[in-house]
């Protein structure tokens, strides 16, 4: 007998080394939580059906609460060789009440318990992740309502092109993280599948009452075949890949963060809070939440990718490499949870510095684009205009001026079309203002949005408020 749990069939020890490669509690350990509602739930169900006497199913529940009791408060050891949380529960819980402790395990596996307990915590995290990603939204649209007409410019390919709004700005990441936390949802609805029940791969002969243990555990449905049930881990790549895009999203902002706040843009200046130094520099204040951030995504990307090649060639049903999913799981999550605020936290007290970036929505030629389409509203076909403004950009920068520097005549030995109201439509604040379109950066329309936006986090807000009060 090796003194494992499963050890019946052997009558050789497992090797000291190969013990703690296999032992999972140094990690798996935080799923006590879940485990233990899990194992109570199942144990009532079990005295309910008659499977064990009632006495014990009490019994057991009693000495569940007391193994948490013991794990919260530190009290409780975990054994390496008892493998992983779900032993480790039971050991303790049997130390604790006897010989009904052994009757836990009737009409289940672990490996639809593991299944169950993971998804359990997913699903957890998940309730968080969208609180956190709500929150950097409410400072997202706030600061967008304060700076719905900020001149700024607008990139692409990182060359000016036309100038918007800041608050137009901020709410094309609002529009990201509004994204992320719909992908978290539907991540969430998949993962509110409960696998118990279907025991080691087939299901159970016990007359087990799955529907009792998936209300107890506030699961949405039953897994519907039972090999799928222990070894699907579609749930976990759908939750890595959220919050790969997710980090995705915070990278590219911090990007500009660490641009904006450069020098050479002076478009903000972070906070005192959010900022380091250098230890041989004395002017320097680095952006190194931004930069952080940026890089921690890469942890994340990585675990989206271990698993996606975890699970690749495995074939049915549950495999020891499954073992591999907790870890990218729980790294994710912390991962995830420690960046939001920070972020929120060093967006909500910048100083955006509107002065520099409104002298830079002037500069670049960015309102070429309304000098044509000027022309095409005098009637001039657009690619006329288009060229027309180009030989007048190139003929500006030749002499290194802009577009609004030229003389009236100037403009009409381009084209006898213009006249005196080019200027204004040319103004940064015009161009701006004429993009009234919905989705556009005119300041009416990115005020509209943002008064949309707070009804949206309000329902979001409303939504998970349940789901935050069980976590």
């Amino acid at each position: 007998m090796t003194g494992k749990l499963w050890g019946g069939r052997f009558e050789g020890a497992t090797d000291s080394a190969a013990n703690h490669f296999h032992s999972s509690i140094s990690f798996d350990r935080r799923l006590f939580r879940e485990d233990i509602e899990g194992s109570r739930a199942h144990a009532e169900m079990l005295g309910r059906q008659g499977i064990i006497p009632m006495s014990d199913a009490d019994a057991i529940a009693a000495g569940l609460d007391a193994v948490l009791d013991d794990v919260e408060s530190g009290r409780a050891v975990f054994d390496e060789s008892a493998e992983d949380i779900h032993m480790n529960v039971e050991k303790l819980l049997t130390e604790r009440i006897g010989d009904a402790g052994k009757r836990l395990h009737t009409g289940r596996s672990r490996n639809d318990q593991v299944a169950l307990d993971l998804r359990m915590y997913v699903k957890r995290r998940i309730d968080e992740i969208i609180g956190l990603l709500a929150e950097l939204m409410a400072v997202l649209n706030r600061l967008a309502g304060e700076h719905a007409a900020s001149l700024m410019p607008g990139y692409t390919h990182l060359q000016p092109a036309q100038p918007v709004t800041l608050g137009h700005h901020l709410l094309a990441y609002f529009e990201m993280f509004r994204r992320d936390a719909g992908r978290f949802a539907d991540c969430r609805e998949r993962a509110d599948v409960c696998p118990l029940g279907s025991g080691a791969l087939a299901g159970t002969a016990y007359p087990i009452d799955r529907e009792f243990v998936r209300e107890r555990l506030g699961f949405a449905e039953l897994s519907r075949n039972s090999l799928d049930g222990v070894s699907d881990r579609d749930f976990v790549l759908e939750f890595l890949s959220a919050a790969s895009i997710t980090m995705a999203h915070l990278s590219r902002f911090c990007e500009e963060i660490v641009l904006w706040s450069s020098g050479e843009f002076a478009f903000v200046e972070l906070s005192d809070a959010y900022s380091t130094g250098s230890s041989i520099m004395p002017q320097k204040k680095n952006p190194d939440m931004a930069e952080l951030i940026r890089g921690k995504t890469g942890r994340v990307y990585g675990g989206l990718i271990a698993m996606l090649t975890v699970v690749k060639g495995l074939p049915l049903a549950y495999n020891k490499d499954l073992q591999e999913d907790k870890e990218s799981v729980f790294d994710a999550a912390d991962t995830l949870a420690a960046c939001l605020p920070v972020f929120a936290g060093m967006i909500g007290t910048m100083t955006a510095l509107t002065g520099r970036m409104a002298e830079r929505a002037g500069a670049g030629f960015m309102n070429a684009t309304d000098a044509a389409d000027w022309l095409v509203g005098r009637g001039c076909p657009f690619r006329d205009a288009h060229g027309i403004i180009g030989r007048l950009v190139l003929y500006c920068a030749g002499k290194g001026s802009a577009l609004e520097d030229l003389t009236l005549e100037e403009f009409r030995a381009a084209s006898p079309l213009f006249d005196e109201s080019i200027y204004a439509a040319i103004s940064p604040e015009r161009v701006v203002a004429a993009r009234d379109i919905p989705g556009g950066t005119a300041p009416e329309r990115v005020r509209a949005a943002a008064a949309e936006n707070e009804r949206y986090l309000e329902n979001l807000r409303q939504s998970a408020a349940p789901e935050a009060k069980r976590v």
